[in-house]
């Protein structure tokens, strides 16, 4: 199936709605946005409330969900859309069985009629024309005028008038044509269109057959449209997220809450700072960077509740895959603090068995998958980590002919790993602060695709993984800054000119 796909920059918007439109009224789509469900209100707006209107508001939707498909067709090299069978036995699925079901026994009803009546099939022939020419090039005059002639639907009304019409010769054409604009991966589907007795049979098989087709189609025009995203896509969404702006002045409440609380954050750590040393004779003007602001504002990502906590509006596009590198690196961190716990309690046992590293690594991972969901057991899931590395020792130094390990040391070190669900646990808080300082240096490379920043220690066992997420968290980042760098000076503008003068004078009240 070759598509024609010429989509200037400015004129993306039109497939991108019409390609969302399908999605949501077919269903078939990947998950794409966030789910809100469960999200809080937003802060309220320092402006001025405005008066929205319908059409606005519209507008809005639309440049929202333009921006967020075009972002997800541009970084997910996966994106597709698919048809979503419900289960039969489903309420989705038994509805769609029951109106599909009388939708084709009226058919045939109608076409049993004497005289028939053509009056339903028509209109399908109709349609089924629309979406034959849909999968055109521009330039197949041709084919074009070829499918209006023969599925001319006022002639074939013309004929029906006069019970002239075949619609076995009709459909036999109509199946003869897809097999010529199909994919090739639809070939065998095609070929078991095989002309038979019942036509409302075969008119149900075609239009299954089309949807598999326009599918197809849809996915190819997306693999032709991402390299063009790729090259616009920072002006694409920088222009899409003005137009929101626009339209919804308060779309910049949460980024602005979000870079208050950084800027917060440091105030407190540097009024810390001067009320703990010595010798002061006064208080200078807090010295902000914005670069380091915005990288501590990046940082509070990785330890978001994605559950209760709204993200910032301007990182909504990838909601998603922050949250998911956000549990990698929780379950990470726990898998450090396993290692390390065990490497401090038996470093003998370690330096003895050299895999028994990689083995627990691996009991880990399987034993700690979905920790992330609340009914997850945490420290029982600890439990048996410590219960198994013992288990593991044990088996070795059976094979060697040593000396199990003793009650007393298996039970005090499954005891230490259990611990680690403590909130103050010494341990977790150490790896966490280690995996923060390496994000935190990742973030501050400015080449971090060259040359990966040095993991630090304690980190060893973990370091290819941890590496990979810093990639794509990084990755994620810099191509915001590149899209949101604009707005973000603003706010930054705007909250350092009057946050630091007030905070300033309460640094000065509070000295006195």
């Amino acid at each position: 199936m070759t598509i024609g796909l010429h989509l200037p920059l400015d004129n993306c918007d039109n497939f991108i709605w019409c390609l969302l439109t399908q999605a949501l009224f077919t269903g078939s789509t990947e998950s794409f946005t966030s789910d809100s469900s469960s999200k809080p209100s937003s802060p309220a707006s320092t402006s001025p409330p405005k008066m929205v209107t319908f059409d606005e508001m519209m507008a809005a939707a639309r440049n929202l969900s333009n921006l967020t498909l075009a972002h997800e067709i541009a970084v997910n090299e996966n994106f597709h859309l698919e048809r979503i069978e419900h289960p039969q036995n489903s309420l989705p699925g038994r509805v769609k069985q029951i109106v599909h079901k009388a939708f084709w026994d009226g058919l045939e009803e109608d076409l049993n009629e004497d005289p028939p009546e053509y009056g339903h099939a028509i209109k399908l022939f109709e349609e089924i024309k629309e979406i034959l020419l849909s999968f055109l090039n521009p330039g197949a005059n041709r084919m074009r005028n070829q499918i209006c002639e023969v599925l001319d639907t006022d002639l074939i009304r013309q004929q029906a008038e006069h019970n002239a019409v075949d619609i076995q010769g009709l459909a036999n054409y109509v199946i003869s044509t897809m097999g010529k604009l199909c994919a090739p991966v639809r070939d065998n589907d095609i070929n078991q269109l095989k002309p038979t007795g019942n036509i409302v049979t075969l008119l149900r098989q075609i239009f299954h057959v089309l949807d598999l087709m326009t599918m197809d189609m849809v996915n190819f025009t997306i693999q032709s449209l991402r390299p063009h995203l790729q090259r616009n896509l920072i002006d694409y969404e920088r222009a899409k997220f003005q137009d929101i702006l626009e339209e919804t002045p308060s779309a910049l409440d949460l980024t602005t809450e979000w870079i208050r609380e950084s800027i917060q954050d440091e105030l407190f750590s540097i009024s810390g700072e001067m009320s703990s040393s010595s010798g002061a004779n006064g208080i200078s003007k807090p010295n902000l960077s914005p670069t380091v602001l915005l990288t501590n504002s990046y940082l509070k990502l990785l330890e978001w509740d994605y559950q209760k906590k709204t993200i910032p509006e301007t990182l909504m596009t990838d909601e998603t895959r922050l949250q998911e590198l956000s549990r990698k690196l929780n379950q990470l961190k726990i898998v450090g603090c396993i290692s390390l716990i065990t490497s401090n309690m038996l470093p003998a046992v370690i330096e003895d068995i050299p895999d028994l590293v990689e083995k627990q690594k691996r009991i880990s991972f399987v034993l700690l998958e979905g920790m992330h969901k609340e009914s997850f057991d945490l420290k029982e899931a600890l439990n048996t980590i410590g219960v198994q590395t013992c288990n593991a020792v044990n088996e070795s130094f059976t094979e060697r002919g040593f000396q199990l390990l003793n009650k007393e040391v298996q039970a005090n070190l499954v005891g230490q790993l259990c611990n680690i669900v403590e909130e103050d646990n010494a341990v977790i808080t150490l790896i966490g602060k280690r995996i923060h300082l390496y994000m935190k240096s990742l973030l501050a490379s400015p080449c971090f695709q060259k040359s990966m920043p040095t993991v630090p220690g304690g980190l060893g066992v973990i370091q290819k993984e941890i590496e990979t997420i810093g990639s794509q968290y990084a990755s994620i980042v810099n191509l915001n800054k590149q899209v949101y760098g604009p707005f973000y000076a603003n706010i930054f503008r705007k909250l350092l000119f009057n946050e630091t003068e007030t905070n300033k004078a309460e640094l000065e009240t509070s000295s006195n």
